[in-house]
């Protein structure tokens, strides 16, 4: 009864990281706190859902992580899952432009050039449009600016065309939200840093890229996937915390300061005491536990955007005109309706499709377009076949197709986001000392972004305790 009890707020990646590293640091250092994770749903993991049927391995969120960012594959070794590690198929990629698909350029970083020669050769751009990107080696850097959107910067380094065709596919892609409203500082500071440092981008990258050694074979693969699904992941963290930690279907509606620890009121109407708290909670769950508070009002500035995914079971025979790829992403000068199309039994050929069987996952719900996600899914299938056979000849209905929408589920780092976080989390310090913020709401988005603020809540926590 004297321990002082750490609550977690929300089950996803970021809260189960929180809890398992606070468990581990307990045991082993024998110090005498407990935690308790509460999940407002009925399953913990978040974003992060695999569908496993017929012998396919079927993401219904994230389908990867970066390998060099080494939380999550640390994450993974730590719960027993090393050898399920799974490194992608590379191949082509390609970008859809002006409904033809275009090899993707060879030599750049985020779609911008590290090397001048695949993009004078690429078909992507006009004569035109190459010679106002190659403005990049001449223009003076910008006006110094505490942030800007993503679009206005490189516009202004590379032009409108570059942008478009192939900068705001893969960028906006990671986002699922506009070029032109996203903030540069939230996502890609180092961009500005490089034109703060070398003026033209292409020579900083140039200059600060590891070199990459010439080698014979395929290019080195930058993901991982897990074998039986990132599902895995969540499945072995849940089994190696403690039982009774993990709270489901248990939301917390308010969170009231007492004078030395907090008051959780939750959703089946009990109060749990803490003394310390990880909001691992989209922004506007949290605005709303801690609504009495202005400085949350902040996050009423952040949006959401709702995308969907619809993943399509084929034989091999069904697929007329196969390309010899990995996948594409759609410029926004198309008439497609998807925004992207994996080749997933290419991309993971070991572990997403059984042997001689296809697997398609299209992406759907760009700005202007969230609506395609209240569709029926009759309707979803008939977009991605349409699109599709625009450019493959697929003889055959599919198999059985897996549709997953997520609502007002991607946040959106618009311009400012960055000094929005730290100044509510400066406020947070201020007024409700032991709380503290982790999640893709908050500093980045991706599966290691969200292990890495789950660790950093874990430090903070175990320091204001002590």
């Amino acid at each position: 009864m004297n321990r002082k009890q750490i609550a977690i707020i929300g089950g996803g990646i970021a809260g189960l990281t929180a809890a398992y590293y606070l468990q581990k640091e307990i045991e082993e250092k024998q110090l005498p706190y407990q935690v308790k994770l509460f999940e407002a749903s009925n399953q913990v993991g978040g974003k992060i859902r695999t569908e496993r049927k017929n012998g396919y391995v079927i993401e219904r969120g994230p389908d990867s992580f970066l390998i060099r960012k080494e939380s999550a594959t640390r994450l993974a070794k730590e719960v027993g899952l090393e050898q399920d590690l799974v490194k992608n198929g590379t191949g082509q990629s390609y970008i859809l432009v002006n409904n033809k698909l275009h090899k993707m350029p060879s030599g750049s970083f985020m779609g911008i050039p590290t090397e001048v020669r695949p993009f004078l050769f690429s078909s992507i751009f006009s004569v035109k449009g190459k010679l106002r990107a190659a403005g990049d080696f001449v223009l003076p850097k910008g006006p110094e600016a505490t942030d800007q959107s993503l679009g206005k910067f490189f516009r202004r380094r590379f032009g409108d065309e570059l942008v478009e065709n192939l900068v705001e596919p893969l960028l906006s892609g990671i986002y699922a939200g506009d070029i032109d409203d996203l903030s540069l500082m939230a996502t890609f500071p180092n961009f500005y840093q490089l034109e703060r440092e070398h003026t033209s981008l292409v020579k900083g990258l140039q200059k600060t890229m590891p070199k990459k050694k010439k080698t014979k074979g395929p290019k080195p693969s930058m993901f991982y996937t897990l074998r039986n699904g990132l599902q895995s992941l969540v499945e072995a963290l849940e089994e190696k915390i403690n039982a009774g930690v993990i709270e489901k279907n248990v939301a917390v509606d308010h969170i009231e300061k007492k004078e030395n620890s907090y008051h959780l009121l939750l959703g089946n109407g009990e109060v749990f005491k803490a003394h310390s708290i990880v909001l691992a909670t989209p922004f506007f769950a949290t605005q709303r536990m801690l609504s009495q508070y202005s400085f949350v009002d902040d996050f009423k500035k952040m949006g959401a955007t709702s995308v969907a995914n619809v993943a399509l079971a084929f034989d091999q025979t069904a697929i007329k005109n196969d390309i010899d790829g990995t996948g594409f992403v759609v410029s926004r000068n198309n008439d497609y309706r998807i925004t992207a199309c994996t080749w997933t039994h290419k991309k993971w050929p070991e572990t997403a499709a059984p042997e001689g069987k296809a697997l398609l996952r299209c992406y759907l719900g760009r700005p202007l377009d969230e609506g395609v996600v209240d569709l029926s899914d009759e309707e979803i299938v008939a977009i991605a076949m349409k699109d599709l056979n625009k450019i493959m000849n697929i003889t055959d209905q599919p198999e059985f197709a897996v549709i997953t929408r997520w609502k007002d589920s991607m946040p959106q780092y618009s311009v400012g986001h960055k000094e929005r976080i730290d100044l509510i989390t400066d406020e947070m310090a201020r007024h409700l000392p032991g709380v503290y913020l982790a999640g893709s709401s908050y500093r980045g988005i991706g599966i290691p972004d969200c292990i890495d603020q789950g660790e950093a809540a874990v430090q903070k926590v175990l320091t204001y305790l002590k």
